[in-house]
């Protein structure tokens, strides 16, 4: 299969999962789930969903477990939606890269906090040299920016 046809599926796939789980899953145990990427096999026999839950209540492990209890149902659906003879089997995986994103801005945002105190502010005003910030460094034959 083609590079292009697989990234195709897989964006529908995505599509179609997302408003079917909002929809039409009803085990309270999902709730709000994003599906953040599905990755299809090769040979189109299972597909990978990764998921993250959106304010849930619920541990991620029960998230999947829902998931996973209506992964028959998902699967028959999909493939009568997108029109496939074989839907693949699908996998759900939790996302852990939403997590690890958040997480690393939280240290960002407390290395720039640690920054703004009195005895760091040298530091970072010495790493910029005056003559970057003034207009006069601009060519005048560059057009004006906008």
């Amino acid at each position: 299969m083609s590079h292009g046809r697989a990234q195709r599926i897989e964006s529908e796939l995505q599509r179609v999962l997302s408003a079917l789980i909002t929809r039409e899953v009803k085990d309270p145990r999902v709730g709000n789930v994003t599906v953040t990427a599905v990755s299809v096999s090769p040979d189109m026999g299972s597909a990978r969903v990764f998921f993250t839950p959106f304010a849930s209540l619920h541990p991620p492990d029960e998230v999947r477990a829902g998931l996973t209890r209506a992964a028959g149902f998902l699967r028959g659906e999909l493939g009568r939606r997108l029109g496939l003879r074989h839907a693949p089997r699908l996998e759900f995986v939790f996302d852990e890269s939403v997590e690890g994103a958040a997480r690393l801005t939280h240290l960002i945002d407390d290395r720039a906090g640690a920054a703004a105190h009195p005895g760091d502010a040298a530091a970072p005003a010495a790493a910029v040299p005056a003559s970057s910030t003034t207009p006069e460094t601009h060519n005048s034959s560059d057009p004006p920016r906008r």
